[in-house]
């Protein structure tokens, strides 16, 4: 009989169930001439004989766990998966025979749901145990990202609070792969079943599905973040020139609650606004009059799409299960290079790590105390011990661990006091390898991508949601702006698609323009970046560059920044980049100073902005400007205030979008 699940193993799949080194030991070893003789027995059972001696043996209707050697090995080992490859190689012949059939292409495009598999099936596989516990996740409600198959990723997967699980083999649920810990996996994979059936129920079939399931069912009116809206439209009418401390710390004190609620993404706003208001006190370069006006903007658009009926999931708005952390499997994930940033006082650094098992990128963030009248910059960090090794080794390795607990946000905690549990090596061709989920190699398709996810307002606020990896062509252009202190530089894919990969300097990362600089003119071939659409292009703010020379970290390499850069050409925006960006400022400027205290010359700018929109065709967000003008010139504070939040929304994702 046709063992269909081996066949359908990809060499991605088989990399996930044990690893990418085996998988390439065992092709190696089948090429040299070493596969083994195959036989299948009546019940489909699949012996591999090696010359070695060792013997291994794939049992039906389970996964390669249940699997078994006759070799030393206590897991997955080279034989069992080469027993895999060699049964794919020869199709379905008879062991001892001269055929050599092909099968069918591994990984086929096969449409299918993992909703199918009913509790019975779920209860055989997982046992009774795995549903009890997972019912009880059902009663509290849980969000889910669901990714059905396509022609370019064959493999269904449900991204739930903690971890992510894949269904490797249709129609099979022996070979459910998950990043959560083994005490976890049934639980989690009776959780992404359940999510794929609701969605199923529901007719939501695209292929980029998100949904709250099971939980109680949300008050009909109402978000809870009534008492932040309030704080916000205060601040917006008295605006962050105006702001005290007071009102910073009544903004740190509503996070705090919402975060008790489990309200942890408008929390996260609320600090983050806090933390502009700081910044703007302390003249410090962290303040941003933009930057503010989105994140104000930010709360009342939460609060408007989580009491929206058919908007959204709540859970996916709020943020109510980012507080949920799971214990990770033997996981191995690769570095992506790190982000230094912090104020006078605090120093924070990120460090990117891919997980190709999960398809995900996760953060791994400290921070330290910046010791008064001291410079902390990132190459001070360097050498800082983080988890049993250095910062630096951490952003530019491979990274395996039996301890990593990852938590809904996609933050990793590496725990330390038991000895060799995190272990990091070179990072070598570990970019190349990665699945399409993480590498990016067709810009224009990943650009498709981002333009259908939800407006970034009212995204969820995962950690490192777009870092990928990016494989560089060719970099056409590199300039330096004097006045924003930032180097840009166009760079293209293979089909010539391009996009624009920008740096901006900080005191932190003095040496971070120089080295970033040399990196480009070193013919990179990846760059792994945070991606994001900006004035209708594609936006990347670099982590790491990798060249034939190895991984450059820009925000941990030396240097004093004194290096002389080439000018930017300055070529000059388009006239539709234009027109929104002195709408945006025209806004930003309002909220900076506050509605209530707008001068005449705001008021003009603002009238002037919605002319040039009027002017370019874009006369919804024209009349969205025009009414906020209009409004600052009534009696009606709390008008005005809605006005320019219709205003502020309609312009942000009108430039995010088009």
């Amino acid at each position: 009989m046709t063992r269909a699940d081996l066949l359908a193993l990809t060499p991605d799949a088989l990399a996930a169930l044990a690893n990418r080194g085996l998988v390439k030991r065992a092709a190696k070893d089948l090429d040299a001439g070493g596969a083994p003789e195959v036989a299948v027995a009546g019940d489909g059972t699949v012996t591999a004989t090696f010359a070695d001696g060792p013997v291994a043996t794939l049992p039906p209707a389970v996964g390669l766990e249940a699997a078994a050697c006759t070799c030393a090995a206590t897991s997955t080992c080279r034989h069992i998966i080469g027993a895999v490859l060699a049964y794919q190689r020869q199709g379905d012949a008879p062991a001892g025979t001269a055929e050599d059939t092909a099968p069918e292409p591994a990984g086929a495009f096969v449409d299918w749901s993992p909703g199918v598999f009913d509790d019975a099936a779920l209860a055989r596989v997982f046992g009774e145990r795995a549903l009890a516990a997972a019912r009880r996740t059902l009663r509290a409600g849980y969000a889910a990202r669901l990714r059905r198959p396509t022609g370019a990723d064959p493999v269904p997967s449900a991204d739930l609070p903690t971890c992510t699980v894949r269904f490797l083999v249709p129609d099979e649920l022996g070979y459910v792969h998950t990043d959560a810990a083994a005490t976890a996996r049934a639980e989690m994979a009776v959780l992404a079943v359940w999510a794929f059936r609701a969605a199923d129920e529901r007719g939501l079939t695209g292929p980029d599905v998100r949904l709250d399931v099971g939980g109680a069912v949300a008050p009909a009116a109402g978000s809870g973040l009534e008492p932040a809206v309030e704080l916000a439209v205060r601040l917006l009418l008295d605006g962050a020139m105006h702001a005290g401390p007071v009102q910073a710390t009544a903004l740190r004190h509503a996070a705090r609650d919402l975060t008790a609620r489990d309200l942890h993404w408008p929390a996260a706003a609320l600090q983050e606004i806090a933390g502009q208001l700081d910044g703007y006190a302390h003249r410090d370069a962290a303040y941003d009059p933009e930057r503010f006006a989105a994140l104000l903007a930010e709360v009342h658009a939460r609060h408007r799409a989580a009491v929206h009926e058919g908007g959204s999931p709540r859970s996916q708005v709020l943020g109510t299960d980012e507080a949920a952390e799971t214990p990770l499997r033997r996981v191995r994930l690769a570095a992506l290079g790190c982000r230094v940033g912090g104020t006078a006082g605090r120093r924070t650094a990120e460090v990117f790590l891919a997980h190709p098992g999960a398809g995900v990128t996760l953060v791994l963030p400290r921070e330290w105390e910046v010791p008064a009248d001291a410079v902390l910059t990132g190459h001070d960090l360097a050498g800082r011990r983080i988890s049993g090794t250095t910062l630096r080794a951490l952003a530019t390795g491979n990274v395996v661990s039996e301890t990593a607990v990852r938590s809904a946000g996609r933050t990793v905690r590496l725990p330390v006091g038991r000895v060799g549990r995190t272990t990091v090596s070179p990072l070598g061709s570990a970019w190349a390898d990665l699945p399409a989920t993480l590498l990016v190699r067709d810009l224009a398709a990943f650009g498709a991508r981002i333009a259908a996810l939800p407006p970034r307002p009212i995204r969820p606020r995962v950690a490192a949601e777009l870092v990928r990896v990016v494989e560089i062509a060719e970099v056409r252009s590199v300039g330096y702006h004097p006045g924003a202190q930032r180097l840009e530089a166009e760079v293209a894919d293979r089909s010539g698609t391009t996009a624009t990969l920008a740096a901006t300097h900080a005191p932190h990362r003095p040496g971070a323009l120089d080295a970033l600089a040399a990196a480009l003119d070193d013919g990179p071939r990846f760059v792994s970046a945070e991606v994001r659409r900006a004035r209708g292009r594609l936006l990347l703010e670099p982590l790491a560059v990798l060249t034939a020379g190895g991984v450059v970290v820009p925000d941990l390499a030396p240097g004093d920044g004194a290096t002389a850069l080439a000018a930017h050409a300055g070529e000059r925006p388009d006239p539709l980049t234009a027109a929104l960006d002195e709408a945006l400022a025209a806004c930003a400027d309002a909220a900076h100073r506050g509605l209530l205290h707008v001068t005449p010359g705001t008021a003009a700018a603002v009238e002037r902005a919605a002319a040039a929109l009027a002017g370019i065709g874009l006369r919804a967000a024209a009349g969205a400007v025009r009414a906020f003008g209009d409004a600052l010139g009534g009696d009606d504070p709390h008008r005005a205030a809605d006005a320019w939040l219709d205003a502020q929304l309609r312009l942000l994702v009108t430039a995010e979008l088009r």
